[in-house]
């Protein structure tokens, strides 16, 4: 029920497809509303300025400098990555207080090492007791120590020990009195949000985890663990925190800075919230088979969410009866939902606009963003890229 009306909302929501400004761009181009950017950055640092937690928020979706400056309100620090280039990247250019929210490689080992050498605070993410001897046989130089965050699974299936599991307590047993080694904290990601129908479910979600980790906290304490910090995040449940995640001390979501159309569906925004477009050009008309060839495929938009929507792979804005039926590398199929095309609406050489299903992927294949503010472009941002 709540799919479809997501659906009917979306299918309401029309704006002019494509503005002037763009005319001019080569496509397929990603393009970013700086004006929406600064919105959803504002918005998700006031929420939990205002219940006292830190706002660690996650590079992953755009990667780069320009936007993580939005993010962290110019202070460059405090920030979340998932890449070891990401973390490089981001030193280079002044940051500090980075958390490498990924279990540790031990191929990585070294460079995380020179990272936590270099900057005052560099965390990385363990989750076995293997990961912990490769800290070990690699002690760091300065006097420094290693600060260790444990990975919890609060039922999301990914990475990290179970909540309930033994293992876990003796892990961040083990990780506290390891010498050269601190247990700074306990990370949780509540990635099961993107399961959700709709903002209570999201809550729902939220709620479980902070409670999970919270009462993980306990259990340290009990075991005379005083001090680790509790971390949390998704961007649908910090889009809507609980009021028990005020006793946590950090979040840490990412895709809110340009949430897309997955977001909308599951509840976490509306569409007026998402920051990005793919632009597309009409490249061919094929009346025999009722379609448009756009060049737009999947190395420009990804595969994220095919059969999730009647639109396809995307919402064509503006056009909320045509649908993104199918794409090569380089090339995308659009027909209309039902009927008959009218092809002299979209002559060859004209600009499609593509609202994405998943900005993180769509951000990931585009080697440049266009940023524009008030019907102007205004600059570009360059992603880093690289594991």
């Amino acid at each position: 029920m709540f799919l479809y009306v997501s659906l009917h909302l979306i299918f309401s929501f029309s704006v002019m497809a494509t503005a002037e400004f763009t005319k001019d761009l080569c496509t397929p181009a990603f393009i970013v509303d700086l004006d929406i950017v600064k919105e959803n950055a504002q918005a998700m640092q006031e929420r939990f300025q205002k219940i006292g937690v830190q706002l660690r928020p996650h590079m992953k979706t755009h990667k780069t400098l320009e936007c993580a400056d939005i993010m962290t309100a110019g202070s460059r620090r405090c920030i979340v990555v998932s890449t070891l280039a990401e973390a490089s990247f981001y030193a280079d250019n002044g940051y500090d207080d980075i958390l490498y929210a990924y279990p540790l490689p031990f191929d990585k080992v070294d460079r995380c090492a020179e990272l936590s050498e270099r900057l005052a605070l560099f965390h990385i993410v363990v989750d076995n007791q293997h990961a912990l001897q490769e800290l070990k046989k690699r002690p760091l130089k300065q006097g420094k120590v290693w600060k260790v965050w444990m990975k919890l699974d609060c039922n999301n299936g990914r990475a990290g020990l179970p909540h309930f599991d033994s293992a876990a307590l003796q892990l961040a047993q083990e990780i506290s009195e390891a010498p050269g080694v601190e247990l700074t904290g306990i990370y949780a990601h509540c990635g099961n949000t993107y399961a959700c129908e709709g903002e209570e479910q999201i809550k729902d979600v939220a709620q479980e985890t902070t409670t999970l980790t919270l009462q993980f906290m306990e259990k340290l304490k009990s075991a005379g663990i005083h001090g680790p910090k509790s971390s949390i995040g998704s961007t649908p449940s910090c889009s809507h925190p609980v009021p028990d995640m005020a006793m946590l001390s950090e979040v840490h979501p990412g895709n809110y800075i340009f949430y897309d159309v997955q977001q909308s569906l599951i509840g976490s925004c509306r569409l007026e919230n998402v920051a990005v477009r793919v632009l597309t050009r009409v490249i061919g008309h094929y009346p025999h088979r009722n379609q448009l060839l756009v060049d737009c495929g999947w190395t420009a938009l990804s595969h994220d969410g095919g059969g999730r929507l009647p639109t396809g792979y995307c919402i064509i804005e503006g056009h909320p009866d045509l649908k993104l039926l199918s794409m090569t590398q380089e090339h995308g199929r659009v027909e209309p939902i039902s009927g008959k095309l009218d092809f002299s609406q979209f002559p060859l050489g004209s600009l499609l606009s593509l609202m994405p299903y998943h900005a993180c992927a769509t951000a990931m294949m585009h080697p440049v963003y266009f940023v524009h503010s008030k019907g102007k472009i205004t600059g570009t941002w360059k992603p880093t890229r690289g594991w």
